[in-house]
């Protein structure tokens, strides 16, 4: 289940507190859990750790935060298990360059593809090949982003406009997938091959010091970088776009909670039974390619230790 999204919410909720509690000119740190529900439908439980470590820190505004911010964490669904770190360079306020890794696996679970291969059977269709604990899935990501803060040029508890842009790219790969084969992982479309993808957002938002912290927007984009021979036929060489309304609200001084509206681009086929073909086997309206679709809602808690 995807989460780029709601990580970079939370991170933006949480900043300034994290920033606060930490002690002065030494290593900061906390941990966190957070419960995610969306209404696909899906669960998922992390725990994280961060720890912020003051690096090339100097005395002007734009340096005065620098630091590496490590983070940890582990995933659990109903399907899927996974732990993964992320490394966060800060080498001038307004600026992020990124880095990380996951390595995981999965079950069945009823219906639920937790991990396994999409395979085209003869017919067109689709056959799912996979057991529990059948292989392992791993990936890293690396990127930058360009980041600002309306309240750091003009100090103001109700001068909160954020924004962030990150682009990247990222390389995952399923253990039991030969060259151009698909599989699924969490219970997902099943459409991901081992291969790079270009990863990018843009977030534009307002913090309140209200009980509602938050109101942003976001679009996000995934670019298979790895085209199947012969995927424009069914869009494999289409950017996937999600777009997301945002609130976030803080509880406590502890606990928050996110609540993610979304939307997401969609092919368009010429088969009406597409549903039942596996994705290679479709053919892209090539007169209407895309369509935007409601994509689902949203809703994590996330408690700061």
């Amino acid at each position: 289940m995807k989460g780029i999204a709601l990580c970079i919410i939370l991170a933006l909720l949480a900043g300034a507190a994290f920033a606060e509690e930490g002690t002065e000119g030494g290593t900061e740190s906390e941990s966190g859990l957070v419960l995610l529900a969306t209404t696909e439908p899906g669960v998922k439980l992390a725990f994280n750790w961060r720890f912020a470590i003051p690096f090339l820190r100097g005395d002007g505004p734009l340096t005065e935060g620098n630091n590496v911010t490590v983070t940890p964490g582990v995933e659990i669904t109903p399907a899927a298990f996974g732990v993964n770190a992320d490394a966060v360079w800060t080498p001038v306020a307004f600026a992020e360059i990124v880095a990380g890794g996951r390595i995981g696996s999965g079950w069945s679970l009823g219906e639920i593809r937790g991990i396994g291969l999409n395979l085209p059977e003869d017919d067109g269709g689709s056959r799912y090949d996979g057991s529990g604990f059948d292989g392992a899935l791993w990936g890293l990501r690396a990127g930058a982003a360009i980041q600002g803060d309306l309240s750091a040029f003009f100090p103001g508890e109700w001068n909160g406009v954020v924004f962030r842009s990150f682009h990247g790219i990222s390389h995952s790969a399923y253990s039991r997938a030969g060259n151009g084969q698909a599989w699924y992982v969490d219970n997902d479309e099943g459409e991901n091959r081992n291969g790079s993808s270009y990863n990018g957002n843009f977030l534009l938002g307002y913090r309140m010091p209200l009980f509602l912290n938050m109101a942003a927007v976001l679009a996000e984009a995934d670019l298979f970088l790895n085209v199947l021979d012969g995927g424009a036929a069914f869009g494999d060489d289409l950017a996937r776009w999600t777009f997301s309304g945002i609130l976030g609200f803080r509880v406590s001084e502890r606990l928050g909670a996110t609540v993610l509206a979304q939307l997401r681009t969609s092919r368009n086929f010429t088969e009406a039974n597409w549903r039942d073909l596996h994705f290679s086997r479709r053919t892209l309206d090539t007169s209407d390619r895309q369509r935007l679709e409601f994509y689902r809602v949203v809703a994590a808690l996330d408690y700061r230790f």
